[in-house]
Formats: C-alpha cells, sequence, structure tokens
C-alpha cells in the first residue's frame, strides 16, 4: 500500500534515498489509471523505493511549490533532490526503467 503524505511530511518523507510521489484527485480519470501501476511497483521495488500519494486538492501548496499544473504527476526524487518529473500517465516498464537509473 502506497502511504498518503501532507504538504507537512513531504520534506522529511522524501529527503533519503530513491523516492516516488504521485500527485493525485480523485476526480482524475487518468490518476486513476496511474495509481494501480504506482501500487504494483511500489509492492516490487519494497525496500529499494519509497512511493508516496499526495491528493492536490486537499495538500495543494507541495504541488503548486514544483509547479504542477497537470495530473498525474509523479516527481522522483533522489537523497531529496528532484531527478524526474514525468507528467501524464506512464505505463509499469517506462517506470521501473527511469526508478532503475537512479537505484
Amino acid at each position: 500500500m502506497v502511504e498518503s503524505i501532507t504538504d507537512t511530511q513531504f520534506v522529511e518523507k522524501t529527503s533519503e534515498g530513491l523516492t516516488l510521489v504521485d500527485f493525485w484527485a480523485p476526480w482524475c480519470g487518468p490518476c486513476r489509471m496511474q495509481s494501480p501501476i504506482v501500487d504494483e511497483l511500489a509492492d516490487e521495488l519494497a525496500g529499494q523505493v519509497e512511493f508516496f500519494k499526495m491528493n492536490v486538492d486537499e495538500e495543494p501548496k507541495t504541488a503548486q511549490e514544483f509547479g504542477i499544473m497537470s495530473i498525474p504527476t509523479l516527481i522522483i526524487k533522489k537523497d531529496g533532490e528532484v531527478v524526474e518529473k514525468l507528467i501524464g500517465l506512464h505505463d509499469k516498464a517506462r517506470l521501473n526503467e527511469i526508478l532503475g537509473q537512479y537505484k
């Protein structure tokens, strides 16, 4: 299960190791398609990558700080630094490939 985090938890939760944050909203169709892919990867990559979700309607501050205008947007951080910002729906193979570059 992918943990939902808040604006106040964002920096703490994503400051170490490899993390992926899925910015989404319940009304977003592509977000609902992205979510099970992120969940699958979270199970498969447990211990290698930390996965989080942020609802942009409930937690707008972080989304604004990162200039997120479209969702889903996935932000990948390595030791607290953003290394990838992926906008739109991405398939599992592509996400696995991108994450593999930073493991």
